[in-house]
């Protein structure tokens, strides 16, 4: 293909150098010489508009002399014949018309001239000069088709030295295209993009009717709690996954939280606004419930596809699915080494530069390069400190290291967890609507990434429609599962109304949404939603 395309590139350079450039040189000057005809014809047009004008200005000068003339020989006649009138009189008369009629002939004469001149240009502008005129741009128009006609036979020429070349390159593309082997790619994918998790066991049953500490078993969804102590777990806890499900097939499963909104506060002061009361201690809820808010909470990373467009992540790439996660810590320690060879290259370097100083002080002194050495050593023992923090994420992933026992703990949970349970199963907190969702403080290289990737997946998802918007009359903070920050003014668009619990569901952009107490917001619905 890379060479089918070559081929075609040599194509158009040569169109480049030989045709266009040429024609575009050419173009011009057929421009510049039509535009030369056209103001030629323009000036002979201009010529004989002139010329008759001028036959029709003496033509009425002729015709207006005569008609002095006739009134002037009608008066004198009159006077003539008129027995009151003087000598003088009539002699004056008699002068006057034969000046009329004298100017009459000159008229005449110069009428006479002026239309044999008028014939004449008229005659050379008709079958001369316009024709002539026109027989230039039509041998300009022939040059340029002869133009375009030796073009045309260029590109042939330049177009028919490729084909053979570009017919190799097609049967090569053939040739490929029946060498595919799909399965084998199809694994290399797979072999690129598995996660690594394993597969959920069966639910066990777990007995409500005996009042006995009942346990967590291998294929719980989540950690359950009692009496805010957690219960230890036997056997590897793992996360189910539903990578095809689309979240919003769910919402009417959804409730929003059970939990009383806090009160608005009683003063304007942001810092009398409470950040919402503790999640009170829920009774463990029916497995399908739980299943509804695993397959529908809204995970922080979405997708694979955020995190190719730059999406910010942990250091450690725990939020990816373990296999991904061992890839891009093996790719991050090459990376790492890489740089400490190129530190320990320019290290090399300056030490030999400064033995050569040392023993040839006239080409430099020694201790100049000493400030630039220790530069690079501190930069190599970061580099080593950085390699060896990823090496042990390394082997905590593949398996050979436990887990890192300086993660924080909250108060209420157990002091030491195994290492595949607290890896396999999130740490459960209760959040206002009810369900268990992962802890706040927990470690990011404890959460599940199943949980925090493949709900979101899918580009068909639906979206709820927003009914309405809504003002912030008070700060809220949100710091609890389920629910949203907003400040106080900001507005919001309403997706779902509050449905008597105290809670209404907004939206402040695409992928953030989340409940807000009713009484801290002014809700304006639009008109053709509230029916819906």
């Amino acid at each position: 293909m890379n060479d089918y395309a070559g081929q075609h590139e040599v194509i158009a350079e040569n169109m480049s150098g030989l045709i266009f450039a040429e024609l575009s040189r050419y173009i011009q000057e057929l421009k510049q010489e039509r535009k030369l005809h056209f103001q030629e014809g323009r000036r002979a047009q201009q010529h004989i508009e002139s010329c008759w004008k001028q036959l029709e200005a003496s033509k009425r000068r002729f015709e207006r002399d005569c008609k002095e003339a006739e009134r002037a020989q009608f008066h004198f006649e009159k006077m003539d014949n008129d027995f009151n009138v003087t000598k003088a009189d009539v002699e004056k008369a008699r002068q006057q018309a034969q000046t009329r009629h004298q100017m009459a002939s000159d008229s005449k004469g110069e009428y006479s001239s002026v239309l044999q001149n008028f014939n004449k240009e008229q005659h050379e502008h008709y079958y001369t000069n316009i024709p002539n005129i026109f027989q230039k741009i039509q041998d300009l128009d022939e040059r340029r088709i002869v133009k375009i006609g030796e073009s045309m036979k260029t590109f042939s020429e330049v177009d028919r030295q490729v084909i053979p070349i570009i017919g190799k390159c097609l049967d090569g593309i053939t040739k490929a295209a029946e060498s595919v082997d799909e399965k084998h790619d199809t694994q290399l994918v797979v072999e690129a993009f598995k996660s690594g998790f394993e597969q959920p066991g069966d639910v066990e049953f777990e007995d409500f009717s005996q009042p006995m500490k009942r346990t967590v078993s291998e294929s719980s969804l989540s950690n359950s709690r009692s009496d805010g102590k957690q219960e230890s777990k036997s056997g590897k806890s793992k996360g189910k996954l539903w990578p095809f499900i689309k979240k919003n097939k769910l919402m009417s499963l959804l409730t929003s939280p059970h939990q009383p909104p806090p009160p608005p506060p009683s003063c304007s002061s942001p810092s009398a606004v409470p950040n919402g009361p503790q999640s009170p201690k829920q009774q463990k809820e029916p497995l399908s419930h739980r299943l509804n808010e695993f397959m529908t909470s809204k995970p922080k990373i979405h997708c694979f596809r955020s995190l190719k467009r730059g999406g910010s992540g942990p250091e450690d790439f725990s939020h990816l699915p373990p296999e991904q996660r061992r890839k891009k810590l093996q790719q991050k320690i090459d990376e790492i080494n890489k740089e400490i060879q190129k530190e320990s290259d320019q290290r090399d370097g300056l030490t030999k530069m400064k033995d050569v100083y040392i023993k040839n002080p006239q080409m430099g002194r020694p201790e100049s390069v000493d400030p630039r050495l220790a530069e690079i050593e501190q930069t190599i023992e970061k580099l080593r400190q950085e390699s060896s923090k990823f090496e042990a994420w390394l082997a905590e992933v593949e398996g050979r290291l436990p887990t890192r026992p300086d993660q924080p703990r909250r108060p209420s949970e157990m002091p030491e967890l195994p290492t595949t349970a607290v890896n396999n199963c999130a740490q459960d907190r209760e959040s206002p609507d009810g369900s268990y969702t992962e802890e706040q403080n927990q470690d990011p290289q404890l959460k599940v990434a199943a949980q925090n990737e493949f709900d979101d997946e899918f580009d068909d998802e639906e979206v709820l429609t927003a009914i309405g918007t809504c003002k912030a009359m008070y700060a809220f903070e949100g710091q609890n599962e389920g629910t949203i920050a907003m400040a106080e003014g900001e507005t919001l668009s309403v997706i779902e109304e509050d449905k008597g619990d105290g809670w209404t569901r907004v939206r402040r952009s695409e992928d953030e949404e989340g409940y807000v107490p009713t009484s801290y917001v002014e809700v304006y619905l639009d008109r053709n939603t509230k029916g819906t």
